[in-house]
């Protein structure tokens, strides 16, 4: 038998039982669909967290004190705020380390709150990292020396607290200490809940003050090129290391950082792609499952035809094919429903969702696999019927 005819032969034998054939390919519809879905999004999320990193500008090195590691409380610190002065120093440029003391506050004006994150930072902190301020100033060496309480306000931050009007001169009250508002920043947006927009920069000193606090979490530079991003973290540790004995410190840059996160989110990704394409092989069980149906209920057919002439190889593959075809055509389904749903879900949340052509060639490929190896067992059945006996098959 032609390969011709027996594709036409499988075609008719699938539209004859139209419901119970898409019921078949319904597991491997939603398996395919759910594997281009899920690594659609977790290569959006890789692409945000890249953004997102790369948003805070070029060449940056961060240096807090213990070792770097996701998941881990952060190390007790000893940091001063001279020590900024130092690694100046250490690095031969003046105003070239930001300093960062971070908690969380209520902030209030009138009867709004906002839940903030709350740095104190440093005058060089807008040259540092890219945050241009869009109305008012950024915070002084004035402000720093005397620690004059002012604020710098995200844009969420100022809308939630003085919606419809400026919010520079303004007042907000923090731990019960009222701060004048003297800038906004430009809105830059967020991912997974943590954006930029809703921190608030106060004077270091104010933070220390209204924290209780005389430690620094960490500092933070901008390497002068790419080739010096290592070097010079290398030399902001030594020198802490040098005045800090027996204390640990670790540089981290945005290359080791976004190395970090994204081989997690590739992992999740991966995990995630895996339980969907379990669904895949229900619907192979389920595909196995109606190819044994219909070798039962066609055993007269498949007599007939091995009576006419018809090699078991003929049948074989005659049965095999019908079973790819299920799984291909639902492959084919399954990768049109995942488009659609990743651009659907891309539209309506902050998450974009980034279609990978290695995963829509990989789940058809896995659908019609499939198809073979689940329909392998039913069209071996139907080859080795004999004849006779199946002609005589009531």
């Amino acid at each position: 038998m032609r390969f011709t005819e027996s594709f036409r032969v499988a075609l008719d034998a699938l539209r004859a039982n139209r419901l119970r054939s898409l019921l078949t390919m319904l597991g491997v519809v939603i398996g395919v669909a759910a594997v281009v879905v899920l690594v659609a999004i977790g290569g959006g999320a890789k692409q945000l967290v890249t953004s997102e990193v790369e948003g805070l500008g070029s060449n940056i090195v961060f240096v807090a004190p213990g070792k770097f590691q996701f998941g881990t409380q952060p190390a007790l610190s000893r940091l001063q705020l001279s020590d900024a002065d130092y690694l100046d120093r250490v690095l031969g440029r003046p105003d070239a380390v930001a300093v960062a003391l971070t908690s969380a506050e209520t902030m209030r004006a009138g009867t709004n709150t906002f839940y903030a994150t709350v740095q104190g930072t440093t005058s060089n902190v807008v040259e540092v990292f890219d945050r241009p301020v869009e109305k008012g100033r950024y915070v002084s060496k004035a402000d720093i020396s005397t620690a004059r309480r002012v604020i710098v306000l995200g844009p969420d931050a100022a809308h939630a607290l003085f919606p419809g009007a400026d919010a520079v001169g303004r007042q907000v009250t923090m731990a019960g200490v009222e701060f004048r508002v003297i800038g906004v920043f430009k809105a830059k947006g967020g991912a997974f809940g943590v954006s930029p927009d809703a921190e608030v920069h106060i004077p270091v000193t104010a933070a220390q003050r209204l924290f209780g606090m005389q430690t620094i979490t960490g500092f933070a530079t901008k390497a002068e090129s790419p080739g010096q991003v290592d070097a010079t973290g290398a030399k902001m540790v030594d020198a802490l290391k040098r005045k800090y004995r027996g204390d640990e410190f670790t540089a981290v840059s945005q290359t080791q950082i976004l190395g970090t996160i994204g081989r997690i989110l590739s992992l999740l990704t991966l995990v995630l792609a895996a339980i969907a394409g379990i669904s895949l092989l229900v619907g192979g069980v389920g595909v196995s499952n109606i190819m044994l149906v219909s070798v039962r209920e066609r055993t007269k057919e498949i007599g007939l035809r091995k009576a006419l002439g018809a090699r078991q190889r003929d049948v074989l593959a005659q049965f095999l094919l019908e079973a790819v075809m299920l799984t291909s055509i639902g492959g084919l389904i399954g990768i049109g429903l995942g488009i659609g749903a990743s651009f659907t879900l891309s539209a309506f949340s902050p998450l974009p969702a980034v279609l990978a052509w290695w995963s829509i060639v990989l789940a058809f490929g896995v659908s019609a696999a499939v198809g073979v190896f689940f329909g392998v067992m039913p069209a071996r059945r139907a080859g080795k019927l004999d004849p006779v006996v199946a002609l005589r098959t009531e």
